[in-house]
């Protein structure tokens, strides 16, 4: 498998462990990048961005990597806390007065972010034309009453964090959130990033390929690891609110290798970047990138600060939640303590380590399921070796 790119010198074991993904893990088309200090030194790519026509990864293909979106959408969040035009602890409904309905008058921008707000599902989900047309999902969620007791608990936003984040950034500004991002943060910070990608851009994005996902419904319960029970419980139920998170669109399924798809904004879940893009990102919050900063270190210790953790009600699992980042535990150590980022669904990885001034993104286009997938742990490992 031939491997593109660059890796400054110290790095060699990440190079080694990209390549040994596609070897050794089953990775079709992946790409990571990892910043230190502010400059690139690792710059990777390689593989298939299409297996059925052989057309092969380049430098600047982009990719889909699902919830690692929401990291984006966070920042840009933050970027307005920055400048004073958007208070966290303030009621959602000051900026956006519809949302006040069915009892959350009260609830504060802070608990969209860190999925307290109890707006997982929706009791009646939208056709998925009236979800790519942005109102009628947000007129639907402001309509909502909670699915538990607002601020009590938290549980995934899967799909609607960014609906629920996106039309705030948009009250205030007059912007959607995929045009903040391309004028505020992609544009000036040179992030090759897109929530809504581009007609002109639709030649650049690989192709989602899936593997085949574990049959929970036929596995019996005593070949299933014990942490996991009640999340394959839940999943097996139709009426969970683990499903419903998953299932606001009627018909459900999103496809997310739809151009149509890709050119909406759905900002908890179709980001379309580079590696190269998200790490740049990520470095930017954390110090300069040729000479800019994104995030001051006074909005970047609030925004990374803990907020919630424990089981998650959506996805019965434990999770720890900064202000719109995902914070590390033992299953998802991030970087390291000191790490906040997001993942993406079948395994892209942004995070960045203020520690160590380090900022790490890997995509891939091969979507995996499931706790066995190590293509980004092997990366993250590779990585620690060699850095001090």
């Amino acid at each position: 498998m031939r491997i593109d790119g660059t890796v400054a010198p110290g790095y060699e074991a990440v190079r080694a462990a990209f390549a040994a993904n596609f070897a050794d893990q089953g990775d079709i088309g992946a790409a990571v990048c990892i910043y230190r200090d502010g400059q690139p030194v690792v710059d990777l790519w390689g593989g298939l961005a299409d297996p059925d026509t052989g057309k092969p990864w380049e430098r600047d293909t982009l990719q889909l990597v699902y919830s690692a979106t929401k990291g984006v959408v966070a920042s840009a969040a933050h970027l307005l806390v920055q400048r004073g035009q958007l208070e966290l602890d303030a009621p959602v409904a000051r900026y956006w007065p519809e949302f006040a309905a069915a009892g959350k008058a009260e609830i504060p921008v802070r608990w969209l972010l860190t999925h307290q707000a109890g707006l997982a599902a929706l009791d009646k989900p939208v056709p998925l034309a009236d979800a790519l047309a942005w109102t009628p999902m947000v007129d639907a969620l402001a309509a909502q009453a909670p699915n538990w007791l607002p601020g009590t608990d938290h549980g995934y936003h899967g799909r609607t964090f960014g609906w629920l984040v996106g039309e705030v950034i948009r009250r205030i500004t007059g912007h959607t959130v995929g045009q903040f991002v391309a004028e505020e943060i992609a544009g000036p910070y040179a992030v090759d990033f897109f929530i809504g990608l581009p007609p002109a851009e639709q030649h650049r994005v690989s192709r989602l390929v899936f593997a085949p996902k574990p049959d929970l419904e036929s596995m019996p319960d005593e070949l299933i690891p014990e942490q996991i029970r009640p999340m394959v419980a839940a999943m097996r139920d139709p009426e969970s609110l683990t499903n419903r998170a998953f299932q606001i669109t009627d018909p459900p399924d999103i496809d997310f290798n739809s151009p149509t798809v890709q050119a909406a904004e759905i900002p908890a879940s179709n980001g379309i970047g580079t590696a190269r893009g998200l790490a740049r990102l990520y470095a930017s919050l954390i110090g300069e990138v040729d000479g800019r900063r994104l995030l001051t270190p006074e909005t970047l210790a609030d925004a990374i600060r803990e907020q919630t953790s424990g089981i998650d009600r959506v996805i019965m699992l434990p999770d720890r939640y900064a202000t719109g980042y995902m914070l590390p535990i033992a299953d998802l150590t991030l970087g390291g303590p000191d790490s906040f980022g997001h993942p993406g669904r079948g395994g892209s990885l942004a995070y960045a380590d203020p520690t160590r001034n380090l900022a790490f993104a890997y995509v891939t286009n091969h979507i995996v399921e499931g706790a066995l997938d190590l293509r980004a742990r092997n990366l993250v490992d590779a990585l620690d070796t060699g850095v001090e």
